[in-house]
């Protein structure tokens, strides 16, 4: 990516100081979004790396994910399935605890959603910790998929998730760092 290219898309992102707790810097990809060029051209990056690949499936991880990844795989022509919060889909799921800063939580996907072996791309807007992030792409494989990638439009590297999730053997595409959590 051009240094061009992450300087608007960076503008485009609003920092809310102390949100939601003192001292946390939340980046909000609202704005990204909101911006038409900005929107398109962080989703044409994201796929970038895998255009005339076969992907099946963009898995997109609850809320702002499903945003992202129903955009990812109408440009891949592909299916999408969401990962959610516990208790959230209506059919039979498969679950996953993943760690939390404080605790754990639980993601879902339905049973079905996937096929042994298709290849699929995750999508969320940032990677922190990466506790979600590896929770899905377990959650994925318990499925038999094979998980392509990674993509997140913001990394904040100094947590450490996106090293976590190439420790794990996906490749993880990622377009802007800001520093700190």
């Amino acid at each position: 990516m051009t240094l061009e290219l992450a300087h608007d898309l960076k503008a485009s992102v609003r920092t809310i100081p102390d949100y939601p707790k003192p001292g946390i810097m939340f980046r909000d990809i609202t704005t990204l979004m909101g911006d038409p060029r900005a929107f398109r051209r962080a989703v044409d990056e994201l796929v970038q790396p895998w255009a005339g690949s076969k992907i099946d499936k963009v898995a997109g991880i609850e809320a702002r994910g499903f945003i992202i990844g129903g955009a990812i795989a109408h440009q891949v022509s592909s299916g999408f399935v969401p990962i959610r919060k516990k208790g959230k889909l209506p059919h039979t799921c498969v679950s996953m605890e993943y760690a939390l800063e404080y605790g754990t939580d639980r993601i879902e996907i339905h049973v079905d959603a996937l096929q042994p072996g298709e290849r699929v791309i995750l999508v969320d807007d940032l990677i922190a910790t990466g506790g979600t992030a590896e929770g899905a792409i377990k959650l994925l494989r318990q499925l038999g998929a094979e998980v392509v990638a990674a993509c997140f439009i913001i990394d904040l590297p100094d947590l450490g998730g996106a090293a976590k999730i190439r420790n794990m053997g996906v490749p993880v595409r990622t377009l802007l760092e800001f520093g700190g959590h």
